[in-house]
């Protein structure tokens, strides 16, 4: 079993939000991935590991806006904006424009365990640019979604991401060899 942890590590949750979870289009196996990412927050919060999430925002005028309802977290989700940090972003990176780095960088993480979706857009760029900023990823294979498209299932772009992910750019756990 892997041990996330070795070195210092942060939770990332990725885009976990009313509109995209709650949209038109319903996410893969939605809610088990949001089970399963509760329990790596209930983990996280319990080994005092930090917790960041993102939200993907438009322009104003936007469904997406930084304030409309469909940009917020599912209420569903154990993210407590009083103690974990929430922040916005507009690319499909979490760390264009954001922040991030420093702030993981200055708090001395190497380890990022990320989670949520899209896992063709947000989940892959995040991903790739963490390993290319020198951080460690960890993507939570069973832990991360999006919904099916015109050419390829959702269950067929997830299990290609692992595949492709795993190895240049990630480690690859389930939620339950997952420990902080």
């Amino acid at each position: 079993m892997y041990q996330a942890g070795s070195k210092r590590s942060a939770l990332l949750i990725v885009d976990m939000q009313v509109g995209l979870f709650n949209g038109q289009d319903r996410p893969y196996e939605g809610q088990r991935v949001l089970d399963n990412i509760n329990q790596l927050i209930r983990q996280a919060r319990n080994a005092g590991v930090p917790i960041f999430a993102a939200r993907h925002t438009g322009p104003q005028g936007s469904p997406i806006a930084p304030e409309s309802p469909l940009s917020q977290l599912l209420s569903e989700l154990e993210v407590d904006d009083v103690v974990d940090t929430v922040f916005d972003k507009t690319k499909p990176s979490c760390f264009l424009g954001t922040g991030l780095a420093d702030r993981l960088a200055s708090a001395g993480i190497s380890e990022i365990v990320i989670c949520g979706m899209k896992t063709q857009y947000c989940i892959d760029t995040t991903c790739r640019i963490a390993a290319e900023l020198g951080f460690q990823p960890v993507l939570v294979a069973d832990a991360h979604t999006c919904m099916d498209t015109q050419v390829l299932s959702a269950k067929a772009i997830i299990d290609h991401h692992n595949m492709t992910l795993n190895g240049p750019f990630v480690t690859l756990l389930n939620t339950s060899d997952v420990r902080f």
